[in-house]
């Protein structure tokens, strides 16, 4: 799993589905078990902090937030190099209990930089999720066609409709 796919199903935890907010995250056995499926560390710490970074991160893409939200997560955060046969490799070195967290900051700082404005939330206001528009005119609105995209389409060709008086 990329750290790209990471940092959308973070985002996408807190989902509405049939009308009501959810939170996939919600208890301690259920955030293990989504970093385990992650291939992340599955302590307590790590879900705790899954949890801030999730709220944060949310918050910055929306726009009602500063990256300065972000900081606190990838403080502490190294590049280590090391001569293999090859050449120069790097790895990540990552504060124990914030892991899954730096990387989903990580991933959402190589999306603005490589790809900025395709990480959005879904246009749909009644939905909570996210999309990366990977699409060449950068256009998607909708964290899925067949959901949101049909819901908005048929609720304004709703209103133009009723608003034409009938003969």
């Amino acid at each position: 799993m990329t750290d790209e796919a990471l940092l959308l199903d973070l985002l996408n935890t807190t989902p509405v589905l049939d009308g009501e907010h959810r939170d996939e995250l919600a208890d301690p056995q259920a955030g293990r078990r989504w970093l385990v499926e992650h291939g992340q560390p599955a302590s307590d710490d790590e879900w705790q902090t899954l949890l801030d970074a999730r709220t944060a991160l949310q918050e910055v893409v929306r726009g009602g937030g500063k990256p300065e939200l972000l900081r606190r997560f990838v403080d502490g955060v190294h590049y280590a190099a090391s001569l293999t046969g090859e050449g120069v490799a790097w790895s990540l070195d990552l504060p124990e209990g914030r892991s899954a967290a730096a990387r989903a900051v990580l991933a959402w700082d190589e999306l603005r930089v490589s790809s900025p404005g395709r990480l959005r939330p879904c246009a749909n206001p009644e939905c909570r999720l996210f999309l990366v528009d990977h699409s060449k005119p950068n256009r998607a609105r909708w964290c899925s066609m067949a959901v949101c995209g049909n819901r908005m389409k048929a609720r304004r060709h709703y209103q133009r409709t009723r608003a034409v008086p009938a003969d």
